[in-house]
């Protein structure tokens, strides 16, 4: 028992950062989404079941566009697909004698920031690590989302147009360090750019609804990348 409260403990230490910064972009995630007509409590239930900052920033344009449910249903699907490879490599660090509704409750957990901190615990991974990690995260994304979505009602028009820059702001913060170090990953997103640019200007594109431009963008390019330019990975020498 004592055990379990110090992982726990470890976790809500080291999910603190993360959660400082999981605030600062579902404020912005509020703000887009109080703009979009969705309500306070619908955008706060939306951050606390979802996790998942591309897919809900997605999902605010489907919802605008009007498209249907399996619309949505493919785009978070090919959007998150990643979760499903972190949490394979994550069992990797588990015990195989843990009850399957631990690892279940791990698994609503995962996201492209604790994974990070998870997998580069040295041993086992202990499920009351995770927790405390999930319970300093989640509350963190939940609570920006609301004082995001409370904002859009309080702050002037100008601001909340300046603020909506911050999400910009956070991709480029996210694609530009690691598109440095890749030729390859820095052609990817300029070729990305690109084909949403035509997406937007050709007529017969255009009338394609954003869930779909996302479904097919990250299909084909993402495909022809993996196949192109394949990462090796790497052999280490015991």
């Amino acid at each position: 028992m004592k055990d379990r409260l110090q992982q726990f403990k470890l976790g809500l230490k080291d999910g603190i950062p993360i959660a400082l910064g999981y605030l600062a972009v579902s404020f912005s995630f509020g703000i887009m989404a109080k703009g979009a007509g969705i309500r306070t409590l619908e955008a706060a239930v939306m951050s606390f079941t979802n996790l998942t900052s591309a897919g809900q920033f997605a999902a605010l344009g489907i919802i605008q566009s009007g498209a249907p449910l399996m619309e949505m249903a493919a785009a978070q699907l090919i959007i998150n697909l990643r979760y499903c490879l972190m949490s394979c490599s994550l069992s990797q660090k588990l015990s195989g004698s843990m009850p399957f509704f631990h690892r279940f409750l791990m698994a609503y957990g995962i996201t492209d920031e604790i994974f990070g901190v998870s997998v580069c615990r040295e041993g086992t991974l202990s499920p009351f690590y995770s927790y405390g990690l999930i319970c300093a995260a989640v509350p963190g994304w939940t609570l920006g989302t609301v004082l995001g979505a409370v904002s859009g009602d309080l702050l002037p028009a100008r601001l909340l147009s300046a603020l909506n820059v911050a999400i910009y702001g956070m991709f480029l913060a996210v694609v530009v360090p690691p598109a440095r170090e890749s030729r390859v990953l820095s052609g990817v997103i300029v070729i990305s750019m690109l084909a949403s640019l035509l997406f937007t200007a050709i007529p017969w594109l255009n009338g394609i609804s954003s869930g779909f431009k996302i479904i097919i963008l990250t299909v084909i390019i993402a495909g022809a990348a993996a196949c192109l330019f394949p990462v090796k990975e790497e052999s280490h020498e015991a």
